[in-house]
């Protein structure tokens, strides 16, 4: 059985911490704990993950640096964290099995992912990143390096980019193969490094990010998962969140999902791109034992076991 785990780049981030290396590294053994048990369950698990607070931090020491070093553009900021988050969890999880008696390799994919030139998402960036600047430096960036600004909250000024649906993952053959042969695959991190085809047929990089949620689906769809795991902060998904007829959901159709989008049920920011990359995995392998499961990372095991989460079929 094969499981695609989608986890976001917070849980490698400590509430309340500094998210530096020692407290990724640190998180990252938390992660492994769970993965580990769905190897030891006899899953084939391949992982993705996301990475805002880690290209964050890597725009601010730009930021910071940018009078003494070169710049680096956003498709080299993700291929960073791609690596280095990729690294801290094939480490963790791999010494994870290991004292648990199960000698086995992380493979990690630096992925890029290709996205429509088109795309409306280009004429309206609506992705915060990077860090609050004051605004005489928002508007230098603005002006010199033609970032588009804006105004977040009172809490100063940040650059907004593109956020682009993926098309097709470039290394997928790559991570097909090395999941057929049984390997623990790492990839997609952050949603993948951003391409457009240009007129030549050359791929060229792009300032905008995916949503990893998204390339999850993609990349589930495409190594013939059984399911794909979308960890949130909840245990559930939850219909009518925080009113008084809140609906908690357990097991739920494909259409039943569908009419809770239709509804505005889910919050674009947060809930929204989970709940379309269930549907959109499931659609795509368009099996009836296909399942996607939300659910809280240490729940995955359960869930995984039909004992929590939500579980969406078709």
């Amino acid at each position: 059985m094969k499981a695609v785990i989608a986890i976001g780049g917070n849980a490698l981030v400590a509430p309340g911490g500094s998210g530096n290396i020692a407290e990724q590294f640190a998180r990252s053994r938390i992660v492994a704990g769970p993965l580990a048990d769905l190897v030891e369950q006899g899953w084939q698990v391949t992982v993705t993950h996301g990475n805002g607070p880690q290209v964050g931090s890597i725009l601010m020491r730009v930021e910071i640096s940018s009078k003494e070093v070169y710049p680096i553009d956003m498709g080299l900021a993700v291929a960073n964290t791609q690596a280095g988050m990729g690294y801290m969890i094939a480490q963790t999880w791999g010494n994870e099995l290991r004292h648990r008696g199960t000698d086995r390799s992380c493979v990690v994919v630096v992925t890029t992912v290709l996205v429509d030139r088109n795309d409306p998402a280009f004429a309206n960036p609506s992705k915060p990143i990077g860090p609050f600047l004051d605004e005489p430096t928002a508007r230098r960036h603005e002006a010199e390096d033609g970032w588009r600004i804006i105004e977040d909250a009172g809490r100063g000024y940040r650059r907004v980019v593109p956020s682009p649906k993926p098309l097709s993952i470039s290394q997928i053959a790559t991570i097909k193969t090395l999941v057929d042969m049984g390997e623990l695959v790492i990839a997609g991190g952050g949603g993948g490094i951003p391409v457009i085809e240009n007129d030549a047929g050359d791929l060229q990089g792009v300032e905008a990010v995916i949503d990893k949620d998204y390339t999850s689906a993609i990349i589930a769809a495409e190594v013939d998962a059984d399911v794909l795991v979308l960890v949130t902060g909840v245990e559930h998904l939850y219909a009518n969140f925080r009113k008084p007829d809140q609906e908690t959901l357990h097991t739920v159709s494909l259409r039943r999902v569908e009419e809770l989008i239709a509804q505005g049920q889910f919050a674009a920011g947060s809930m929204l791109p989970k709940v379309e990359s269930a549907v959109q995995f499931l659609k795509a392998r368009n099996d009836p034992k296909a399942r996607a499961i939300i659910t809280e990372l240490h729940h995955v095991p359960d869930a995984l076991a039909g004992r929590t989460g939500t579980t969406i079929t078709l």
